[in-house]
């Protein structure tokens, strides 16, 4: 018999999420920011989308990765962008039981196709730097698809268990989430059945995400670290380098705000520390991105003169 305090979580009809803030007078000058910073990822990203899609001299695995970055950033920005933005104009901030699903489910999606997608980046810049000779064969262009089709695949997969596991468990009276979009830790604590295989299971997959991810990245780079290292040329190595900044400046920036955050101590948990560096991974990064490698990227600046041109 179902307990008075507990509701199945077919029947919850929404959830209600918290602000960025509470504060009324910053609920306008935030929107502001928010929006600017949701229209400029939008841009950024699908400018990179298409440069990288109809110019001739990126047709390279570098920036067919690159471009598969630019969709997942754009993707989870997407997701969950419009509705905090929503969030600042309405009284009262609530998600519907489906909304929230699906929400979930396509941030697992690409929050997840972002890890590997990077790792595949670092191994493309490993093959491009320590073995220049083999580079075509070993980076094929069926090599670049299969990386990428498993990453969604396997993406897809975690996302379905997940959300599968989550949104069919049983839910107490409070339908509160503490945080601004249906992240996966939120609903467990108003989850009132057993929720112990649930933990494990989201506990297991975000650390091989990010273990199994990292690893490769800090593989991938140490070993670029000593072919750098041997070359005889100054100018070989000043390339080399200049050809991994963009990437390693943003994978430092995603994996040292989910470092911070998986590896802080309970003792000093926040939920205003952890909502910003939420909002900097979610948010910022997708929109720094774009700027990251196209800001030092001449092939990139080229190639939008080029497409500009073609325009006018």
């Amino acid at each position: 018999m179902t307990k008075l305090n507990e509701t199945k979580g077919s029947q919850v009809t929404e959830f209600i999420l918290m602000s960025i803030t509470n504060i009324p007078e910053l609920r306008g000058p935030l929107f502001v920011v928010f929006l600017l910073n949701y229209m400029a990822t939008v841009v950024g990203n699908l400018g990179l989308i298409i440069l990288t899609s109809v110019d001739s001299h990126l047709q390279t695995p570098m920036y067919f990765f690159l471009r598969h970055l630019a969709y997942v950033d754009l993707g989870y920005s997407t997701v969950i962008g419009p509705k905090m933005l929503a969030s600042f104009i309405v009284e009262k901030n609530t998600i519907s039981y489906n909304e929230c699903a699906t929400q979930f489910s396509f941030y697992i999606i690409f929050i997840t196709s972002e890890f590997f997608i990077l790792s595949a980046m670092a191994y493309d810049r490993y093959v491009a730097i320590v073995k220049p000779l083999l580079y075509i064969v070993i980076m094929s262009n069926r090599v670049c698809w299969v990386l990428v089709v498993i990453t969604y695949l396997y993406s897809i997969m975690v996302s379905l268990l997940v959300t599968i596991k989550i949104f069919n468990s049983s839910f107490c009276a409070s339908n509160v989430m503490r945080q601004f979009f249906c992240d996966s830790v939120p609903p467990l604590y108003i989850i009132c059945s057993d929720i112990r295989e649930t933990k494990l299971i989201i506990k297991f997959f975000a650390a091989f995400d990010l273990i199994s991810s990292l690893s490769i990245v800090l593989v991938s780079y140490i070993l670029i670290i000593v072919a750098i290292l041997s070359m005889n040329s100054s100018e070989g190595r000043h390339k080399a380098f200049f050809t991994c900044g963009s990437h390693l400046t943003a994978v430092v920036l995603f994996y040292a705000t989910l470092l911070f955050m998986y590896m802080k101590p309970q003792s000093s948990y926040s939920f205003d520390t952890e909502k910003i560096a939420t909002v900097f991974y979610t948010l910022v990064i997708p929109m720094l991105n774009p700027l990251i490698y196209s800001l030092r990227n001449k092939e990139v600046k080229d190639a939008f003169k080029r497409v500009f041109k073609k325009l006018i």
